[in-house]
């Protein structure tokens, strides 16, 4: 994501949400091919999703009833967007780093 001014235009909002998006996606797919795989790392990886998003959203509401996002609706919508950011970041690099070291040597392939 691009480091937003603190007056950001509608434009550097929407293509902060678009990039946003785009990491979401590819965090999602993630997850998915995570929880299809089964066993204990998926239901420690369904648990995880979602005691994620319930703590990411109760942070937001307190910052956002607090004044801490800003006062503007540009201000608003652009911190919630980086909010969001750093924790689809995080679970970016974090799922990486465990596909990587999850996948077998042949791609799963039998001989």
């Amino acid at each position: 994501m691009t480091a937003t001014p603190k007056n950001p235009s509608w434009f550097d909002i929407s293509m902060d949400a678009w990039a946003l998006a785009a990491v979401s996606n590819i965090v999602i797919a993630m997850r998915i091919g995570r929880l299809a795989q089964g066993g204990p790392a998926a239901a420690e990886e369904a648990v995880r999703m979602v005691s994620e998003k319930v703590t990411a959203n109760m942070a937001l509401g307190c910052d956002l009833m607090s004044g801490k996002l800003g006062s503007s609706p540009e201000a608003i919508v652009s911190a919630s967007i980086a909010h969001y950011s750093k924790s689809v970041g995080a679970n970016r690099k974090r799922l990486s780093g465990k596909l990587a070291t999850s996948m077998p040597e042949n791609g799963g392939e039998q001989e």
